[in-house]
């Protein structure tokens, strides 16, 4: 049996590995997520318009003078009356009119657009608007020395995050940013559910096109139906693997050549000092900590390891469970437009999955976050948005011994489908007689 499944899967892997489209993918793949990371940066830079000016009435004689101009906004200030002002200012982009009763009444103030203005462009308003006004009325306060009293009592926390595990020097060295394990979890929760619904569906179709050819029927004759699956399963999975492996080189190899050099050698030391368990008063009060813890997780080794590790475990573990589903229904149907009503109650779990994952992000120890990240069918997505905020381990281990056991009963009675329908052309099968198929002895 083992010989067999070993052929389907060299057949299946060798099939795949030798097409110019996996090459093509494997290494364009991590230039175009670095092209996603910097889009919105470039957009960014590359989308800001002129200044867009804004002709100032200001009938309570006080406000207008202290709002501050910058590249995206100019203000002006006109003596115009407000009528006047909106006829002449009618080739600017908007005509500010801020009333007498500004200070006691705050929504004495309008905004005429000669054109659409964006949310932003009217929150930047309001706020210098609101600073002026509350600046004004501290300054009637009449409180001596109020600038100096202001920039004395302004103050910058900056809070740094340490794990409460082991003893005092390796809890300053186990740093810990929740910026780092944002991003983390969003991109690996991403990568699972891409990797899981596109090779999920790799299978599936991969079934319906040997069905449609009578491949199947050749090859039942020497091999058993639920061998023939396994094989086409893990096939697919070793190809899946090697390009991941190639990606996660890549990555790390990027990681230790270049970011090294990308990093000043001050903040390097810092966070050297950090991962060898220096207090943060140790170095110094001008370090940007949120940068230095954020540097020292990505380059805790043990952190990356554990991430590392557990991907490849839920990506396996929830690719498998996923795969022979879909190896189930293309057994079923003769063409992709058939499997879609099949396919839809597979889809729907990964799916929600990552509307989950949204509220594991604002809290990883939450009960829906444990509880969808125990449910197989959505563990290996969830669970993998919350390793990064360092749960416990025995969350991990149950979450995965869950998704294995429920591979193997998912794996059985996929396989009762899969034996009855490689055999079946025509007909479209209801979830009734995909229930009756399983039955069969």
């Amino acid at each position: 049996m083992k010989n067999k499944i070993g052929i389907i899967i060299g057949r299946e892997f060798n099939e795949r590995v030798r097409k110019k489209s996996f090459i093509i993918t494997t290494l364009l793949t991590p230039l175009l997520m670095l092209g996603l990371m910097a889009a919105p940066m470039l957009f960014a830079e590359y989308s800001s318009s002129e200044g867009k000016k804004i002709a100032v009435v200001d009938e309570s004689k006080a406000i207008a003078q202290y709002l501050q101009s910058s590249d995206e906004i100019i203000f002006e200030q006109t003596e115009l009356p407000i009528e006047l002002a909106r006829q002449a200012h009618s080739e600017d982009f908007a005509i500010l009119h801020i009333g007498k009763e500004i200070m006691t009444n705050p929504a004495d103030v309008r905004l005429y657009t000669n054109s659409a203005a964006s949310i932003t462009l009217e929150m930047n308003i309001e706020s210098q608007l609101k600073m002026v006004i509350e600046s004004m009325k501290l300054q009637q306060q009449e409180i001596e020395n109020l600038p100096a009293i202001l920039a004395s009592v302004q103050t910058d926390v900056k809070l740094q995050s340490f794990s409460n595990q082991g003893s005092s020097e390796e809890s300053n060295a186990k740093a810990n940013s929740s910026i780092v394990a944002t991003v983390i979890a969003y991109v690996l929760s991403f990568i699972l559910y891409m990797f899981i619904l596109l090779y999920g569906v790799m299978v599936m179709q991969s079934v319906i096109e040997e069905k449609n050819s009578r491949v199947l029927e050749v090859m039942v004759s020497s091999v058993r139906p639920m061998e023939m699956m396994m094989g086409k399963i893990l096939g697919v999975a070793s190809v899946a693997l090697l390009q991941i492996s190639i990606w996660l080189l890549l990555i790390f190899g990027v990681g230790y050549f270049v970011l090294p050099e990308l990093i000043p050698n001050e903040i390097a030391m810092a966070v050297s000092m950090m991962q060898q368990g220096a207090s943060p008063e140790a170095l110094g009060a001008d370090a940007d900590m949120s940068l230095i813890q954020a540097l020292a997780t990505l380059t805790d080794v043990g952190y990356l390891l554990k991430i590392t590790a557990s991907l490849i475990l839920f990506m396996v573990g929830g690719f498998l469970l996923y795969a022979a589903l879909f190896a189930a229904v293309g057994s079923a149907v003769d063409t992709p437009q058939d499997a879609q009503q099949l396919q839809t109650p597979i889809t729907i779990p990964i799916i929600l999955s990552l509307f989950v994952m949204l509220s594991v992000i604002n809290d990883p120890t939450s009960e829906i976050a444990f509880w969808f990240s125990m449910i197989p069918l959505t563990s290996p997505i969830v669970m993998m948005a919350r390793i990064p905020y360092d749960i416990p381990a025995w969350e991990i281990l149950l979450s995965l011994g869950l998704l294995i056991g429920t591979f193997i009963v998912i794996a059985w009675a996929a396989g009762k489908i899969y034996r009855v329908g490689i055999l079946i052309h025509g007909s479209k099968p209801s979830f009734k007689e995909l229930w009756k198929w399983m039955r069969y002895k």
